[in-house]
């Protein structure tokens, strides 16, 4: 056996990268340990794919492919950021890829309602953005030059919720229909189309009367109930006294300061000599060892309460556990794994406040929330009472990131039931974005269909194409959805007598789209015409499902074992 890939793994990830192989033909060998490698053909290896969810076996198959067979292209999975950074320093041809800081940017787009996704090749930022057409019309008519890369059909077509990956420019639309087109910011700017200004990388302070008016609301928050009791009574035998003491007082009277003055002294058993009851009525005397006795309780209560709050912030602070009380407008994270704390940082960096609700109290990652300043409420995210201790009322988005999808999808359900009307109209936000983690593609889209869901983002579906593309020796750009469906921004350097050696652009896959040629000789150039032809030598550019795009890009490269093995530098990711 010459020229196959390895492949360890079989989780989700892992029977994808197999199923997507076989489809474009690749022959593949299974390594589930690390005595298997011989037996799998290492020594005349094309590739070797370490894709399982244990970054162990992963490193241990990794490194013994890399010593068996150095001109293998080895990709590894690896979610431990030390040994990403060791493994991805000399690594060779390959690439060392972290599954979550793949997905993370598509779900952190949903949660903050982007539909601008910004994407590098050739030395430029190309950038996906969408808008919905003003008018009836071929896209051409609509967006001059701009690459479609898809349509999603409005109320207005004959077939609303169809999503079509890249329509030819001539394709007709309808008023209503969502288009994403890709081009430099620059051309999308020429056509009237808005591209939203990029995210934050680091966070933004908050201003101080925000910090703290945050800070008085928890205090109030954490107080007991029956502070206000205690304290409505202090109040109360204050102003009562402060009334008789103005009228009953004699020799010599007292006005309403020199009353309220002394009915605080009194109370707070100060006596600072200014004033007494010893010529006052008896009556009054023993009023004031009332006052006495009752200013003692009521403020020993109130002082008791307050130090409650005081003692319990601090033993909550010291324990990692940080309120989020005084959190508004913030984002929901559901699941604290290597996904989950990923997006956090994404969108603490961003400037966004995040709240994560975590099951397990081990959890690995609570010490790099503790980092980020994430409060962290544990319980069970599918109970009401869990997810309102997150201040889900006045959450902006939330996501549902666990690693079992009936848990996600449970939790989404309660979620959108908080927010719809029929439970609690006073905060009914349906415009709240709710973004799912589904690993099964099929699964997926079954439930954002029956369950109306928006945004259904599979791990899976996000990251396969890196994985199967730096295995073939593909130069993955990047990854990004639109609507259900995934996309892909990829480069291939033509070889000569290949299939893509001299062919015109209409003659390419309906379903990719060249949006730049790259030439040794000339200028990079941006959206060819169809009759543009593509020779050796040339790195051309492309955008489409990840599926088409793949089989397109592998037309541009000779059969054989090892082909372009080092075309492409090492990545990590």
């Amino acid at each position: 056996m010459h020229g196959h890939t390895i492949v360890c793994g079989d989780d989700a990830l892992g029977l994808r990268i197999i199923d997507e192989l076989k489809n474009a033909g690749v022959i593949v060998a299974l390594s589930q340990a690390p005595e298997d490698l011989e037996g799998a053909g290492i020594a005349t290896a094309d590739a070797v794919i370490c894709a399982d969810d244990d970054d162990d076996l992963n490193l241990q198959i990794a490194l013994l492919a890399r010593q068996a067979n150095p001109h293998a292209r080895v990709v590894a999975r690896l979610s431990n950021p030390v040994l990403r950074e060791a493994m991805a320093d000399n690594n060779g041809p390959g690439a060392i890829l972290d599954v979550a800081d793949i997905a993370a940017p598509s779900v952190v787009e949903a949660l903050l309602n982007r539909t601008t996704h910004t994407i590098s090749a050739a030395g430029m930022n190309f950038v996906v953005t969408g808008t919905t057409a003003t008018r009836d019309g071929t896209l051409r008519e609509i967006y001059g030059d701009l690459a479609p890369v898809a349509v999603i059909r409005g109320d207005n077509s004959d077939t609303p919720g169809e999503v079509i990956p890249c329509p030819g420019r001539d394709t007709r639309v309808h008023t209503g229909d969502w288009t994403a087109m890709i081009g430099t910011a620059d051309e999308l700017a020429e056509q009237g189309i808005k591209v939203a200004k990029p995210m934050r990388v680091s966070p933004r302070p908050r201003p101080l009367f925000v910090r703290v008016s945050d800070a008085a609301r928890a205090f109030a928050a954490d107080l007991n109930p029956m502070f206000y009791r205690a304290l409505a009574v202090a109040a109360t035998l204050l102003a009562g006294s402060t009334v008789m003491l103005r009228f009953a007082y004699n020799q010599p009277g007292m006005s309403w300061v020199d009353a309220l003055y002394f009915s605080a002294e009194t109370i707070a058993t100060v006596g600072y000599g200014d004033f007494n009851f010893l010529q006052q009525p008896t009556w009054l005397r023993l009023w004031g060892v009332v006052m006495m006795f009752a200013g003692v309780a009521t403020t020993a209560i109130v002082v008791a309460f307050v130090a409650d709050v005081l003692l319990s912030q601090r033993i909550s602070q010291s324990a990692s556990r940080q309120k989020v009380r005084h959190l508004q407008h913030h984002v929901v994270v559901v699941g604290l794994g290597s996904f989950g704390i990923g997006v956090a940082t994404v969108l603490k960096a961003a400037g966004h406040d995040v709240a994560v609700i975590e099951r397990n109290e081990d959890n690995r990652y609570l010490s790099a929330a503790a980092e980020l300043g994430v409060p962290v409420i544990f319980g069970d995210a599918t109970l009401r009472q869990t997810l309102q201790a997150a201040r889900i009322g006045d959450a902006r988005a939330v996501a549902v990131l666990t690693a079992d999808d009936m848990v996600n999808i449970e939790t989404g359900i309660v979620v959108r039931e908080i927010f719809g009307p029929r439970t609690l109209p006073e905060i009914q936000r349906p415009d709240v974005p709710i973004v799912l983690r589904i690993y099964d593609r099929a699964l997926g889209s079954a439930v954002g269909k029956r369950f109306k869901f928006e945004y259904v983002r599979s791990t899976v579906d996000l990251a396969t194409p890196w994985f199967i593309g730096a295995a073939m020796g593909l130069d993955v750009q990047g990854t990004f959805s639109v609507g259900h469906r995934s996309f892909m921004v990829g480069a291939v350097q033509v070889q000569p007598n290949t299939e893509l050696d001299g062919i015109r652009m209409f003659e390419l896959s309906t379903q990719a789209r060249v949006i730049a040629i790259a030439r040794d000789d000339a200028a990079l150039r941006l959206h060819p015409r169809r009759d543009t032809r593509l020779i050796a030598g040339d790195t051309a550019y492309l955008v489409g499902p990840y599926r088409e795009l793949i089989a397109t890009l592998r037309k541009g490269q000779r059969p054989g074992p090892h082909t372009d093995a080092a075309t492409f530098p090492t990545t990590t990711r």
